[in-house]
């Protein structure tokens, strides 16, 4: 499910283009009216940024659908050969895994483990967010065909959290 939210109540706010006409105070109660644990319940969160003409209307081509679609799919693959063997035969991919699953499947490093540290602490998460986190870690790990969930994943993983204002 995709949510698209404005930045504030001119839709302007942090546009490299167009100045915010709000108010300091607007934009932050704008931006904290939907609750954390509803936030928590979405695990990505990205800004959409204007794009520029040059970049539209050039010939420089990124990378093809059908190479995502690739990697995509053998993420996929190697999310359905993870649950597979297991016994909750409901867990097709890294999003359905319940508390236990991802004790198993998403264990950090050292490195990791203090990154998740700071982020909990700095950024005040709560239980849910965190086993979200890790999920995402694991199907960016996933995508990079790694096995193991490393500090750069948790860090991608960590990015794609909320970024609301503090007042």
């Amino acid at each position: 499910m995709i949510y698209c939210v404005q930045p504030c109540p001119c839709g302007f706010y942090g546009d490299s283009l167009k100045p915010c006409t709000c108010a300091h105070s607007t934009v932050t109660k704008y931006q904290k009216r939907i609750s954390g644990p509803l936030l928590d319940r979405i695990d990505i969160h990205i800004e959409v940024p204007r794009v520029d003409y040059e970049k539209l209307s050039g010939n420089k081509i990124s990378e093809t659908s059908e190479s995502i679609r690739n990697r995509v799919q053998a993420a996929r693959d190697i999310q359905y050969k993870r649950f597979a063997n297991g016994k909750a035969t409901d867990i097709v991919c890294n999003a359905d895994m319940r508390i236990g699953e991802v004790r198993q499947f998403c264990q950090l490093q050292a490195e990791g483990q203090n990154l998740m540290r700071s982020a909990m602490r700095q950024l005040q998460l709560s239980a849910r967010a965190y086993h979200r986190i890790l999920k995402l870690s694991r199907t960016i790990a996933d995508l990079a065909g790694s096995d193991e969930i490393q500090s750069t994943h948790l860090a991608e993983a960590l990015q794609y959290r909320p970024k609301i204002m503090m007042g």
